[in-house]
C-alpha cells in the first residue's frame, strides 16, 4: 500500500455492505525478515533451509525475531496454508519458540521497573498524562486518511482475533476471577451473536476503508513492533506462570482504551470514514468502560485476594505492555513526522 502524507481533504472509501470476513483458504506464511524467521519458515514448510542461528546477538524487538515467534504462536490460532496442523506441536519448532521466548522475556525484564505496586500501576493507567501525543491523538487532530488505513492495517494483527489471546488464560484461573474474566470475553464475542463479535466489526470496518479483511493477509506490512505487543498476549496466555501477567495486559488495554477510541471516533467523523469505522471505536468507548470496572473489581481483586503472590506478575504485565506500546506508537509517529509510511 503507498502511503501519502498530503494535506488535502481526503475521499472516503465508499462502504460496501457489511458481510463477513473476505472468504480465504487461511493465512499465507509470511516473507521472512532475517535469519531467524527464515528457519521457522523454512520447517514450517518442511525445506531443509539453514540452521537455527542459536547462540548468536539478536535484537528482541527486531523484525526477525519478533515474525519468528509470530508464527510460532500462530499455530496455535489459524495455522497458515500449506503448513500440517500437526505442526502446532513440532518439537523442533516448540524448541525455536521457547528459546526465543527467554530472549523477548529476558529483555523485557530488564527494561521495566517491576514491583509489586499493583494500586499504583492500576492508578497510573486510569490517568491519562496532561499533554501526552500518542497516535490517536494525532490521528484525532492533523492524521491523514491514509494514516488512519495504516493504523488499521497495523492494529489488524490483534484485532482480526480480538479476545482469543486473552482467552488462552481462562482456564488458567478459579473462581471469580476466570468468572469475571468470561463476563468480559463474552461481550469481546458479541454476546454471542457472530457479526457483532468485535474481530467481525473491525473486518467491517476494514473493508469500508477500502483494505483487505481476510485473516493474515497483512502480515507482510505489519511493523515488528505490533508484531511484539500481540507476541506478548499469546507467550503470557500459552504460559500458567504467566497468568498474572496476561490479566495484567488485558488491563491495560481495557482500563486505557475508552479515551483513546473516542479520539478515533473524532477522527473518522473528521476524515469521512463511514458508519462501519465510527462503529468499531465506538462500541470500545461503550463496552471497555464497563469492562474497566468488572476487571478492576471482578477479576484482578479477587485474583489477588486468591494468590497475593500474583501482584508482581500483574505489575510485569502492566508494564511491559506499556513499553511496546509506547514503542509502536513512537516507530509510527516517527514514521509519519518523517514524511512516511510506517508500513513495511
Amino acid at each position: 500500500m503507498t502511503a501519502t502524507t498530503s494535506s488535502a481533504a481526503p475521499t472516503a472509501p465508499t462502504a460496501p455492505p457489511a458481510r463477513s470476513p473476505d472468504p480465504s483458504p487461511g493465512p499465507r506464511l509470511p516473507t521472512p525478515r532475517g535469519p531467524i524467521s527464515e528457519a521457522v519458515v523454512d520447517l514450517c514448510t518442511g525445506r531443509l533451509g539453514a540452521p537455527f542461528p542459536s547462540h548468536r546477538v539478536v535484537d528482541p524487538y527486531g523484525e526477525d525475531l519478533q515474525l519468528a515467534l509470530y508464527v510460532c504462536y500462530e499455530l496455535h490460532y489459524r495455522g497458515f496454508v500449506g503448513v500440517p496442523d500437526a505442526m502446532e506441536w513440532d518439537l523442533d519448532l516448540l524448541g525455536i519458540r521457547l528459546e526465543l521466548e527467554s530472549i523477548f522475556l529476558d529483555a523485557l525484564r530488564r527494561d521495566v521497573a517491576g514491583g509489586d505496586d499493583l494500586d499504583a500501576e492500576i492508578a497510573g493507567l486510569l490517568t491519562e498524562q496532561v499533554g501526552a501525543e500518542g497516535v490517536s491523538h494525532h490521528l484525532a487532530g492533523t492524521g491523514t486518511l491514509e494514516q488512519f488505513r495504516e493504523y488499521v492495517v497495523h492494529r489488524s494483527a490483534y484485532h482480526l482475533k480480538e479476545a482469543d489471546p486473552q482467552l488462552l488464560v481462562v482456564s488458567r484461573l478459579e473462581g471469580p476471577a476466570k468468572a469475571g474474566l468470561v463476563r468480559v470475553e463474552h461481550d469481546e464475542y458479541g454476546a454471542g451473536r457472530a457479526e457483532a463479535m468485535h474481530s467481525e466489526l473491525y473486518a467491517a470496518m476494514m473493508r469500508e476503508l477500502g483494505l483487505r479483511a481476510d485473516y493474515g493477509h497483512h502480515l507482510d506490512s505489519v511493523s515488528g513492533t505490533v508484531l511484539a505487543e500481540v507476541n506478548l498476549m499469546s507467550l503470557c496466555g500459552l504460559r500458567r506462570e504467566l497468568r498474572g501477567a496476561s490479566v495484567g495486559q488485558f488491563a491495560v488495554i481495557e482500563l486505557t482504551s475508552s479515551p483513546g477510541s473516542a479520539r478515533l471516533v473524532r477522527a473518522a467523523r473528521r476524515l469521512g470514514c463511514g458508519p462501519a469505522t465510527e462503529h468499531f471505536y465506538a462500541e470500545h468507548v461503550e463496552a471497555d468502560a464497563v469492562h474497566e470496572q468488572v476487571l478492576r473489581r471482578d477479576v484482578i481483586a479477587p485474583l489477588v485476594e486468591r494468590e497475593p503472590a500474583l501482584r508482581a506478575n500483574l505489575v510485569f504485565g502492566i508494564q511491559a505492555s506499556q513499553l511496546l506500546g509506547d514503542r509502536f506508537a513512537d516507530e509510527v509517529l516517527g514514521a509519519w513526522r518523517a514524511g512516511r509510511s510506517s508500513l513495511r
